[in-house]
């Protein structure tokens, strides 16, 4: 009986003491989430003002100002601003890659894959707006720093997988053989990326609309009846 007592007596006696250990984690929990949830808002923000201003252009305490804290509380989140593009960048650029190494991941033929990644391309111009503007603004900047080294790697891997399905297109029989791979792929890809400065989202055509009217000038061109370019 008394061992009974006893034991009863302790967990009496530490029930509370977990119970407020367990509401300390739920608490610090939720302070980890307002605080990434914090720092998501002002990545975005900062974001918005260096496609609007420009990288070089953009300081700290501007940022800051938009956000309507002290510059000294941005520097509680971000060490630097290059930190703040860094993250804007990456985030892009992971999921970009992410979605176009799926694609390539299918069994369906070249045509049906380029297809797809132009859909995923064009795809990205809303919710990557403000990165992709600031690659095309403040590339050359970027790159000539060791940090953005990725910059250039992610670039050269985007590169691979268009080339390499527009080659295996060719070799399939599937697109013209006097097209220049590469230079097909780079026309492409400026296609998709300089639509970022005219295209505005509620027009007459949304990224889905812009992705297969693209694809159908792609392999159906505009010209009707035979062909008439020639390789000179």
């Amino acid at each position: 009986m008394n061992a009974r007592k006893n034991t009863a007596e302790t967990t009496a006696t530490t029930s509370p003491r977990r119970q407020a250990q367990g509401d300390a984690k739920g608490k610090g929990r939720s302070s980890s989430g307002l605080a990434s949830e914090r720092r998501d808002h002002l990545v975005k923000l900062a974001a918005e003002i260096f496609a609007r201003k420009g990288f070089q252009a953009t300081t700290v305490r501007e940022i800051a100002q938009e956000a309507g804290i002290l510059s000294g509380s941005l520097y509680h989140h971000f060490d630097s601003k290059e930190t703040i593009v860094d993250e804007v960048l990456s985030q892009f650029l992971e999921d970009l890659i992410a979605r176009y190494r799926a694609a390539l991941e299918s069994d369906a033929d070249a045509r049906t894959v380029l297809s797809e990644m132009i859909r995923i391309g064009f795809g990205t111009l809303e919710p990557h707006r403000a990165a992709i503007t600031v690659m095309q603004n403040d590339w050359n900047y970027l790159r000539q720093w060791p940090r953005f080294d990725y910059l250039v790697k992610a670039e050269d891997e985007v590169e691979q997988m268009w080339v390499g399905q527009i080659k295996r297109g060719q070799a399939d029989g599937l697109f013209r053989e006097d097209v220049d791979p590469k230079l097909t792929y780079r026309m492409i890809r400026d296609t998709i990326w300089v639509a970022v400065r005219w295209f505005r989202p509620g027009g007459r055509l949304n990224t889905d609309g812009l992705a297969e009217h693209y694809i159908t000038m792609l392999f159906d061109g505009l010209a009707k009846g035979e062909r008439t370019t020639h390789k000179a």
